[in-house]
This record gives structure tokens, sequence and C-alpha cells, in this order.
């Protein structure tokens, strides 16, 4: 992947890794070694059968006016439920040069909108895909400890004094969009349950 017109190097064993308490691993611009089965791929890299996909459609329900961050995530992982494997090779490469974003998601500024934005697809995707014993270790994990683009009490308590306000600005964003990825997936779940019940299934 370009930066500007630096490309950037590096090598990582693992790619494309969706850890059981809810940690995704990326890594797919730096990937090395034999094709092999990953959990989710990038946008930029996908390609499907046709059989696989049928009439599956993109998740309209992501948040984000211009780039939808992790559409892919759940493309993916509806995929995954239904039996298919999604296979990485590092052989294929492709030239991504980040494109200008005309939206609230400017990639390397930090704004308020496209983090809460980020984090509600995230939560919503993993509790739809999760059992009900990783969704909590899940959520205690994100809330407790996160990553450094999702925020918890661990990583702002560690990027504070680096970031000062910014990381209280960026732990507030995350939580924000926790709870509304929850709760968007709490009221799905209890539409579904009425659907069920009124339909006798």
């Amino acid at each position: 992947m370009y930066q500007g017109n630096k490309l950037e190097n590096g090598s990582r064993p693992i790619v494309g890794k969706l850890q059981w308490f809810g940690r995704v691993i990326g890594n797919h611009h730096l990937g090395i070694g034999a094709p092999r089965e990953v959990d989710v791929l990038k946008g930029v890299n996908m390609s499907f059968r046709t059989q696989a996909i049928g009439k599956l459609c993109f998740d309209d329900r992501m948040q984000g006016t211009g780039a939808q961050v992790h559409f892919e995530m759940s493309f993916v992982l509806t995929l995954k439920r239904a039996g298919w494997k999604m296979i990485y090779d590092p052989s294929i490469a492709v030239d991504h040069y980040p494109a200008q974003r005309f939206d609230e998601d400017q990639r390397h500024n930090f704004n308020n909108t496209a983090l809460i934005n980020l984090v509600h697809n995230e939560t919503l995707i993993l509790l739809e895909h999760f059992s009900p014993l990783r969704q909590i270790v899940f959520l205690s994990w994100s809330i407790l400890v996160g990553t450094r683009e999702s925020l918890g009490i661990c990583q702002w308590l560690r990027l504070f004094p680096q970031q000062g306000e910014i990381a209280s600005k960026k732990f507030l964003a995350s939580l924000q969009g926790r709870w509304l990825g929850y709760q968007k997936y709490k009221m799905e779940s209890q539409k579904f349950a009425l659907e069920k019940q009124h339909f006798g299934y």
C-alpha cells in the first residue's frame, strides 16, 4: 500500500484473523507466506465466487456517509457462517493508493463521527456473529482494553501521555460507538424474536 508516493514496507505472518475475544488483525498489505484460510479479507483485495454470493448484498446498516468501515467484515463473516472458506494469497498483489475521502472519515486525522461509526459497525457485526459467551468477553475486553484505534480504558491510559485531550476524545467516541452498536444489535434481536413468535417459528 502506498502512503503518498512511498510504498509501505514490512512483512507479517498473521493476516486477516479474528481472535476469540474480538480483536481483528488485518495486515493484508504486509502478508507473507503461502495461501491460507483467514477470517477477514480487506475490501480492496476481495473477490468471490458468484455461487457463494448469491443474492447477498453489502450490509446497509453500516454507518458512514462515504467509506463505511468494516463493511467487508460483515460480508465475509456472513459467507463463512454459510460454510464458505476465505483464502488469502500474498502473491496476489494490488497497487493500492488510498484515495482522498470526501466524508467525515479522513484516514489519519481524528474525527469524532468517523470513529463512532467505525466502532458502531464493528460492534454490531461481532455481536451478531459471536455466541453469548463470546459477546460478553468481547464487550468486556473492548471496554477495559480495546485497541489503538478503538480505545478501551487501558489503551486510553497508555495513549494519554502522548495524545492528551485527543486520547480522551477517542476514548469517549469509542464508548459511544460501542453503546450504539450494542443498542442496534439488541433492537434487531428483539425484533427478530417478535417476528418468530408472530409467525410461530
